[in-house]
């Protein structure tokens, strides 16, 4: 007897399709504005492009799949978070994973890694979401500005010049974002205390 094999299907007969999304605090202007230009500085010295592909940003849960005729539940159950008051955030010099990331270094705030640890917490609880690299690296707030792409060697030319750099940034925690990823990953929305100066 032959074995059937059902396609997952919703009521129109179209599959369940996926999307890929993550949380994260966009930077807002003028530091987003900073940080784009040194990353278009990269990929007209250096080729690398694998940054452009998200806007400057935090990232507070790694991403995820999630189906897309079930984003408005997982819209509404990110607005049901209690989100935290405002809080500064300051961006101070650059630092590095070596051999292959550069980023711009966050200051260590307590507010933010509250933030992290209960948005997590809430996501895992409900929308059964896990966060696994943070659990097993724990949360270190950066804004990548080079990666994936970025070579050894390139690294290593690199890191000097960074070490060098300065960059400064302060601003105030206004909300975190949902991205998906189209061709790029893009906002999809913003929740919290958007009121924030």
């Amino acid at each position: 007897m032959r074995q059937k094999y059902y396609n997952l299907t919703d009521v129109t007969g179209q599959k369940n399709q996926r999307s890929k999304y993550f949380l994260g605090i966009v930077i807002p202007s003028p530091g987003s504005e900073e940080i784009e230009k040194i990353k278009s500085e990269l990929l007209a010295q250096h080729n690398l492009k694998g940054a452009l592909r998200s806007p400057a940003h935090i990232t507070l849960h790694r991403p995820f799949e999630w189906r897309n005729d079930k984003e408005d539940d997982l819209l509404n159950t990110l607005a049901a978070f209690p989100n935290l008051p405002g809080f500064p955030i300051n961006l101070t010099g650059f630092g590095f994973f070596s051999p292959r990331v550069i980023f711009v270094n966050v200051d260590h705030s307590e507010a933010l890694f509250s933030l992290h640890s209960n948005l997590t917490s809430y996501a895992k609880k409900e929308l059964n979401l896990h966060n696994q690299a943070d659990d097993m690296r724990g949360f270190h707030p950066h804004v990548t500005v080079a990666f994936r792409d970025l070579k050894k060697p390139q690294f290593h030319e690199l890191q000097p010049q960074f070490e060098k750099r300065k960059f400064n940034n302060k601003f105030v925690y206004s909300g975190f974002s949902i991205l998906r990823l189209e061709k790029k990953w893009e906002v999809l929305r913003t929740f919290g205390n958007l009121d924030a100066e």
